[in-house]
């Protein structure tokens, strides 16, 4: 048996405004942390305190500033990173976002988060697509081990990708419940001012706009559920600003008596409110890997409305209500919750049970047992 392997987690990927990816790359190198992991984190200059406070047992080095874009830090990845590699003597690199250094003598661990670039490409730009499935198929030849965050992305990637199933670990995220939780009247105060809602309640989205998040369909089947309403509830959306050109219009269907409210990005502080102060909370995803959003919606204690595409059920269990992708499918069951405060209730109470299946920690130990299996694997060691 090798001893514990010394572990690099490329952090540069991260964006300044932490998405689902950035969310997971953050709870894990923590966990890991905590866990007692053996440690080395690059990041980019501007998160070398965010995980300095984060990973204070680990090793945190900053990569060049000149890598601070996409196109230079892929090329960074692919020269600069391996001799990084090799300085800093580590076992095993873990890659949390499809692309790794080809060449460097540690093992190699990366995660794939979805397979929607070949499932559902109209979903993305054709840029990206040919970009994330030429590295998606390059990682599953490469990489001694990758990582997916569902059985439903495992599916899928051995059924359009020619994924060998042996080399893929599932293992699902898990959920930061220090940051969400059942929040107080203050959070969810603070959280209201925040997203402008004033004293209205609301039905709340939480997500980067774009197409996979379906908040076209989401904000028709809204105006249909509450347009006959004497008094009805606000539609916020909340989440970096995405490419989905087809906003406006829906937006333009909006009648005057009913309020849509684009928060934009919320501070990270302010999630919790956000997501436990709201009616419901309305994720109509075609699609998802995973589901995080849908998971720290349910650890806060919110009445969640999804759909059952790809990873969303593995999530959400019975502990969520479901729906279609269509705008009419969206009305109907939001129009239901919106009517019945006593299965929204519920359903709140059950959420925040199932969400406590999921946790960091277990997500941290089978991925040091991943990274040990990708050790052995490179040694030739049985």
């Amino acid at each position: 048996m090798l001893a514990e392997p010394r572990v690099l987690i490329d952090a540069t990927a991260v964006p300044a405004d932490r998405g689902g990816v950035g969310r997971y790359v953050d709870a894990l190198i923590a966990a890991l942390d905590a866990d007692g992991a053996s440690l080395v984190v690059v990041c980019q200059q501007r998160d070398e305190h965010v995980y300095g406070e984060i990973a204070p047992h680990s090793d945190v080095v900053a990569a060049p500033q000149t890598i601070a874009r996409p196109p230079a830090r892929l090329a960074w990845e692919q020269v600069g990173f391996p001799r990084l590699i090799d300085k800093l003597g580590v076992d095993v690199v873990h890659s949390p976002h499809y692309t790794m250094p080809l060449a460097g003598k540690a093992a190699s661990v990366v995660t794939l988060h979805d397979a929607t670039f070949f499932t559902e490409p109209v979903l993305h730009s054709a840029v990206k697509v040919r970009f994330f499935r030429s590295w998606t198929r390059l990682s599953l030849r490469r990489a001694d081990r990758c990582v997916v965050p569902s059985e439903a992305t495992a599916r899928e990637l051995t059924a359009v990708a020619s994924a060998d199933p042996e080399r893929l670990s599932v293992i699902p995220h898990g959920v930061d419940t220090d940051s969400f939780h059942p929040p107080s009247p203050e959070e969810i105060a603070e959280a209201r001012a925040a997203a402008g809602l004033g004293e209205q309640p609301y039905v709340a989205f939480l997500g980067a706009l774009e197409p996979r998040k379906n908040v076209p369909a989401l904000i028709r089947g809204f105006v249909q559920a509450v347009r006959d309403r004497a008094d009805p509830p606000a539609l916020a959306l909340a989440g970096p600003p995405g490419w989905d050109d087809r906003i406006g219009k829906a937006m333009a269907t909006v009648p005057p008596h009913v309020r849509v409210v684009r928060a934009g990005y919320l501070p990270y502080r302010c999630l919790a409110g956000y997501l436990g102060g709201a009616e419901l909370v309305v994720y109509p995803s075609l699609g998802e890997g995973f589901g995080l959003p849908v998971l720290e919606a349910m650890a806060c204690g919110a009445c969640v409305l999804t759909t059952r595409r790809l990873a969303l059920p593995e999530v959400g269990g019975d502990a969520v209500a479901y729906c279609g992708v269509g705008a009419g499918d969206v009305a109907a069951a939001l129009g239901e919750l919106l009517d019945d405060p006593g299965k929204r209730a519920e359903l709140g109470a059950a959420a925040v049970l199932r969400a406590k299946e999921f946790s960091w920690r277990a997500s941290a130990q089978r991925h040091r047992e991943i990274y040990q299996r990708a050790a052995r694997a490179r040694s030739g060691s049985r």
